[in-house]
């Protein structure tokens, strides 16, 4: 029976359960879906149990095919859940989509000043809606009950991993605002009363939780290790529902925008997440009534001169303003349908090369190619859409779901396979093909515009 490792991905549209050969050769993958709820607007909601149940299914249809010799976790990030010490769920866990705490979010960044983030944070930052902290506070304002009994705030990969293993654990990288590398912020835990006390022990990503499982990251740091964005000058394009641009420098220029993560043996990853990539083509599907694969063969006969900017549900990186709202600019009687689907791609497309401006400004130096992975990846169209825009070559990767190669490689590190997940993924990630720029996108100035000119706009609309 041949030796593998397997990755676990709790995504926001689906888990992904993959077995690899230690080499990083794709043997076996087995994905279920669930559901995004949406009871009101600007709300996103997820049934842990779905969750539960997808990786049990998942690890099933993997077991008994390959000797299994490590087993890694990684899941979607700035998603919540409140568990009672028996580590069931009191709610329904707020996802990284869902804006209900914006304000509240808005009051807590307002207690400090640009000196105070300076020396809390590092650098500028903004505590957004998807901030633990703003979530606790909507918890214990809103469902004080539900907070009073709560043991534990967790991560989808931390709920997961202590359903699987009975210990309860996180790791550093996904501790985005909470934590700094010397672990909990004190001021930036202390913002809700009684939320320090429900937060898990923090472990390195590699750390055995038990039974084989390590602690696991975030579905984006799981990403840099699978797509090896792991040596300076290495950038990376990840493209699921949402997008996460990334890149890895010895430098660290404070930067507005985006999120540098605690260094590891001198490496820093500065990185920033949109707020719809492939969640943006979802909903012109369901809008126009094409299937997903329909929209790209509409896109591709289609014309770039439609702008759209992807803010259904506000932005993220580099902008952290949800009042934003999406939109599509010159638009004409000629204007076809095609165009816009078109449209859809290039500008999730120019989301990602806005993030990629201040990337590279933390990063103090370029980035040189950009490795494609996620979802989006799989799509011809757009990894050439992605290359033009971006004016970049792209390199499409032998395994595109980098998140959970990414997760496997961390199990096979807290196995022992490997002495660290560099090691690792220098190991196992390859490059199947290399996208070049075929010509000139001209329309991207315009679309940073579209934010300058509209942003008071956006204000009045969504107060």
């Amino acid at each position: 029976m041949r030796e593998a490792m397997v990755g676990i991905d709790v995504g926001t549209t689906a888990v992904k359960v993959a077995a690899f050969g230690l080499d990083g050769e794709p043997l076996a993958n087995h994905q279920v879906g669930y559901p995004i709820h949406r009871p009101r607007p600007g709300w996103a909601e997820q049934d842990a149990d779905d969750w539960w149940r997808a990786v049990q299914e998942g690890l099933q249809a993997i077991a008994g095919r390959y000797a299994i010799t490590a087993t890694g976790i990684v899941s979607q990030v700035n998603t919540h859940l409140l568990v009672d010490h028996d580590l069931n769920p009191l709610t329904p866990a707020i996802i990284w989509q869902d804006q209900r705490c914006a304000e509240i979010a808005k009051e807590l960044d307002g207690r400090f000043t640009v000196e105070d983030k300076a020396r809390i944070w590092g650098g500028p930052i903004t505590l957004d809606a998807s901030f633990v902290g703003a979530r606790a506070e909507w918890f214990a304002r809103n469902e004080p009950e539900a907070w009073r009994k709560a043991r534990w705030i967790l991560s989808p990969k931390d709920f997961i991993g202590a359903k699987l293993t009975g210990r309860v654990a996180t790791d550093l990288l996904s501790g985005v605002r909470i934590a700094n590398a010397g672990g909990y912020i004190p001021v930036a835990a202390g913002v809700t009363e009684g939320l320090w006390e429900r937060l898990p022990e923090i472990l390195e990503p590699e750390s055995v939780l038990g039974k084989g499982l390590v602690v696991g990251t975030m579905d984006a740091f799981g990403a840099v290790f699978g797509a090896a964005t792991t040596k300076p000058g290495r950038g990376m394009i990840s493209c699921g529902t949402s997008l996460v641009v990334a890149g890895a420098s010895e430098r660290n220029v404070p930067t507005a925008g985006i999120v540098t993560f605690p260094p590891r043996d001198g490496l820093y990853v500065h990185a920033g997440p949109t707020q719809a990539a492939g969640d943006a083509v979802r909903w012109w599907s369901e809008t126009t009534g094409l299937t997903i694969p329909e929209v790209f063969d509409d896109a591709a006969n289609g014309a770039s001169q439609v702008i759209f900017t992807p803010y259904l549900s506000g932005e993220r990186a580099p902008l952290w303003d949800s009042t934003l709202r999406s939109s599509f600019l010159n638009v004409s009687s000629a204007t076809t349908r095609a165009d816009l689907s078109r449209a859809v791609l290039e500008g999730v497309a120019m989301s990602g090369r806005h993030v990629l401006e201040f990337v590279e400004e933390a990063c103090g130096a370029p980035m040189k190619a950009l490795a494609f992975c996620g979802g989006g990846a799989r799509s011809d169209l757009w990894a050439q859409i992605f290359a033009d825009v971006l004016q970049r070559p792209i390199h499409r990767l032998r395994v595109h779901d980098a998140g959970v190669l990414g997760a496997a490689l961390l199990g096979a590190v807290g196995a022992g396979l490997y002495p660290d997940a560099e090691t690792a993924a220098e190991a196992a990630v390859a490059v199947a093909k290399t996208v070049l720029p075929s010509k000139t996108n001209d329309l991207y100035d315009v679309y940073v515009e579209i934010h300058q000119a509209l942003h008071g706009i956006h204000h009045r609309l969504n107060p």
